[in-house]
């Protein structure tokens, strides 16, 4: 079966997303130590949120890019993301979604959260002709993700390392079978209505 072009697939459960992020450890360890992101996490900065463990993974080539290894699965409360996507602008002028690029730029300026499609990656990595959101959090939308919106974290860089390891080896299918399994998110269609190019 074909994917949608543009589609939210992640983890879900009936009360939660998981997500993903890919921090220094001296950031990424207090957080899953602590269940919550520590002080030093600033929370007047945009964070960009990931639903697709593969992404990440190019994002930050499997936990080994300098800043980038420890790698979070950050299991977020469902309500707090449909607010972020509710509150939502494309994070780039598109002339089939935006009447003109002033209509986008007041948008922006007043959106505390941003979504932007990215090609998805397979498990070499290499770009697939669907995309995957990934989801900026500005300002307030930072904030509650970081004290409000967070239920639990994780450090799934073990398992980066493994399933590269295998994947290294062209072990594919033992690669396969230890993703997580991302399925789409079911009250994406109404949300992303107006966030489809």
């Amino acid at each position: 079966m074909q994917q949608p072009q543009r589609e939210v697939r992640a983890v879900h459960t009936a009360s939660t997303v998981t997500v993903y992020q890919a921090y220094s450890p001296e950031i990424g360890l207090p957080a899953v130590r602590e269940g919550r992101f520590p002080a030093a996490w600033k929370r007047d900065r945009m964070t960009w949120i990931k639903p697709s463990f593969l992404w990440m993974m190019y994002r930050c080539g499997w936990a080994a890019k300098a800043g980038q290894e420890t790698v979070l699965a950050v299991e977020i409360g469902r309500e707090g993301f449909e607010w972020a996507l509710r509150h939502a602008c494309l994070s780039s002028y598109q002339p089939g979604v935006h009447p003109d690029r002033a209509t986008w730029q007041r948008e922006v300026k007043r959106s505390p959260t941003r979504v932007q499609w990215d090609p998805e990656r397979d498990l070499r990595l290499q770009p697939l002709p669907y995309r995957s959101l990934q989801l900026g959090l500005a300002g307030e939308a930072a904030r509650r993700y970081a004290d409000e919106w967070t239920v639990a974290i994780r450090d799934v860089t073990p398992l980066a390392h493994e399933i590269h390891g295998l994947v290294r080896d062209g072990d594919l299918d033992a690669a396969r079978r230890l993703l997580p399994r991302e399925q789409p998110y079911p009250a994406a269609e109404e949300l992303l209505s107006n966030l489809r190019p």
